[in-house]
């Protein structure tokens, strides 16, 4: 007997069948897609726009301002989400498309689920070239829409109706697998959007999900146990996979019970709270004195759910070239990395195995009383890092300041530039999960957009708690246009702008390598006029926020009791110190691109420097 069969456009079966899908998230069963963010074009507006509007009850729209910023506080969303409810962000075609293709690397890099729909050319082709099409002369298939390709985990182009039967599924299991997930694009022909179809009735009946979780060969359990039992300087590496797995109760119960150390990368921050003994602060570049100290003595590192980016590893210089890692990982690919001993399964599940195989082993005690003294040394450089000063504001003295302020699931958001360095090196988790540092694909722009995104994941829970945002001039004014989202959408964020008169960071890492600065601070650039400041205030408030500027640390936290009693979205302007107040501990050897020759001794001189860091570089692949 065939199916029934129910007549609709490809756009209008797209959005039915995304309503269709549910996900069990704390217990309660809920709907998979949360909403889509939307900038409306020729390209989406008239089929896509007209499905979306008739299931505007079951699948709230937010308009963005930027095709960018929008899939960005959808990512930011889907993080604060831990990966079990997803976003959908459309746009038209052309710009708009590949204003898209940015937070696709960001969602990429960063293992995180986002459903983008971009309006396509003509699948018929008859009115080429329309608007805003790119004409590749040797090839009619491409369009601006294959630029997802590099940055997306399933693509796909619909030029007939009946492909959404296979190719929506697709895209939906791929971004749930804990394995491959990631952004996942479509693209839709415009003609092909209003195309009808008669599709299977049960194409639309309500799909229950589930997170997979993998259990690892017993053998490479075996293995990593073995490795481990070996281990007389043992320390763990937590990324963010743990949260994803929702394994930080595990991990926690994991070195508690075998007494190991327990550094966090950027992504993995927040996975144990501050005052744990164990929890020995975040490693590599932006890391910590202690976590690095550890690091370079451990002779056996267990990495967990963590892809081991360079600012991790310090460019691979971070451990004793003879330390063994075992790789604990959902993804094959990341779990093979370096040479390490692979685990290849879900993170809750692996530890847990791994911990009862272990039995009653523990590290030696000598080693976490090493690990102990370092803490409090760190601890201390962080008191004094971070307290107030007579001199011109610091970033770490704003963190210091932004982190005393903050309640336990109070969450701060930040991005590219100095801010992530300094919050990732100074700040003190209260909560778990409470911090989202953007620093896999390092974009600058997503601190407002994705607090916006983070904050409407918040008012799904956590209504009471804040949402914090921390960034830099050079940040805002790339990307702020979204706290006019956050007012129209009534979505409180309390972002805090630090003013350094430009790209200071770049500007720092310039001077480090010998060159004259530069193209990155305001005063530096090629100009026409005296350089000048921006009033961010007075942006601010054009857009609608609430704002002031502050001179002070404690006019700072004052503004901060403000803002956090204030009724809608709040800035805090105030400026920092473009060349002093660094946090300058901590940081492992960055591999950065040297001229061989260069006629300034300033530059060869460094090059000369970073060519010893090479030499303590691991050689895996």
């Amino acid at each position: 007997m065939q199916d029934r069969t129910i007549r609709l456009t490809a756009a209008q079966a797209l959005v039915r069948h995304l309503v269709a899908q549910r996900i069990e998230v704390d217990g309660a069963n809920q709907s998979l897609f949360a909403g889509v963010f939307a900038i409306f074009g020729h390209g989406n507006v008239s089929c896509l726009g007209e499905a979306l509007y008739e299931q505007r009850e079951r699948l709230p729209v937010w308009r963005g301002q930027n095709e960018q910023s929008m899939a960005l506080a959808g990512i930011a969303y889907t993080k604060a989400k831990l990966r079990r409810r997803i976003m959908v962000a459309t746009s038209s075609i052309g710009p708009g498309a590949t204003n898209m293709v940015t937070a696709a690397g960001v969602a990429h890099s960063n293992r995180l689920p986002i459903l983008l729909l971009s309006g396509d050319t003509y699948h018929h082709r008859l009115p080429n070239p329309v608007l805003q099409q790119v004409e590749h002369f040797a090839d009619p298939n491409i369009t601006v829409n294959d630029a997802f390709k590099a940055v997306a985990r399933y693509w796909d182009r619909i030029t007939h109706p009946a492909q959404l039967i296979q190719s929506l599924p697709t895209a939906i299991d791929t971004m749930l697998d804990p394995a491959d997930c990631g952004p996942t694009f479509l693209g839709l022909p415009q003609d092909v959007q209003g195309t009808a179809y008669d599709y299977p009735v049960r194409f639309f009946a309500p799909r229950h999900h589930r997170i997979r979780r993998i259990a690892p060969d017993p053998a490479e359990v075996t293995d990593a146990v073995a490795l481990l039992r070996t281990a007389q300087r043992p320390l763990i590496i937590a990324g963010g996979g743990v949260q994803y797995s929702l394994a930080t109760a595990e991990l926690a119960e994991f070195a508690s019970k075998h007494r190991i150390p327990v550094v966090e990368t950027i992504a993995g921050r927040a996975n144990m709270l501050h005052d744990h003994p164990l929890n020995c602060g975040p490693i590599g570049v932006t890391g910590s004195n202690s976590a690095n100290e550890l690091a370079a003595r451990a002779d056996v590192i267990l990495a967990i759910g963590t892809r081991l980016q360079d600012f991790t590893t310090g460019s691979w210089t971070a451990f004793d070239g003879e330390a063994r890692i075992i790789a604990v990982n959902v993804g094959r690919f990341d779990a093979s990395k370096h040479m390490s001993l692979p685990v290849v399964g879900d993170a809750k599940v692996s530890v847990q195995l791994i911990g009862e195989a272990l039995e009653d082993w523990t590290g030696p005690g000598d080693w976490r009383d090493t690990a102990a003294a370092a803490v409090d040394r760190w601890n201390t450089y962080v008191d004094a890092n971070t307290k107030p000063s007579n001199a011109a504001m610091s970033y770490a003295q704003v963190v210091g300041a932004v982190n005393r302020h903050c309640g336990p699931r109070d969450r701060v958001v930040t991005a590219a530039g100095g801010v992530p360095a300094e919050v990732a090196a100074n700040w003190r988790t209260k909560g778990i999960g409470t911090v989202d540092v953007e620093f896999g694909f390092s974009c600058m722009g997503y601190e407002i957009a994705g607090g916006w995104g983070a904050r409407i994941a918040q008012e799904e829970t956590e209504p009471d708690a804040a949402t914090f945002v921390l960034v830099g001039d050079g940040s805002y004014l790339i990307q702020n246009s979204d706290i006019y989202s956050a007012v129209l959408s009534a979505k409180k964020i309390i972002v805090i702008v630090c003013d350094n008169g430009g790209f200071a960071v770049i500007d720092k890492l310039q001077n480090n390598t010998g060159n004259m600065s530069f193209n990155n601070l305001i005063a530096d650039c090629n100009l026409g006029v005296e350089p000048f400041a921006i009033d961010f205030e007075a942006h601010a408030r054009a857009m609608g926020a609430q704002a002031e500027t502050v001179e002070s640390i404690a006019d700072l936290r004052a503004a901060l009791g403000r803002a956090k009693t204030a009724t809608g979205p709040y800035v805090i302007s105030l400026k920092v110190d473009p060349h002093e107040g660094w946090t300058t501990e901590g940081h492992t050897w960055w591999e950065v691109g040297m001229p061989e020759v260069s006629d300034r001794a300033e530059v060869v001189a460094a090059a000369e420097s970073w060519d010893e860091g090479r030499a303590r570089q691991r050689r895996g692949v």
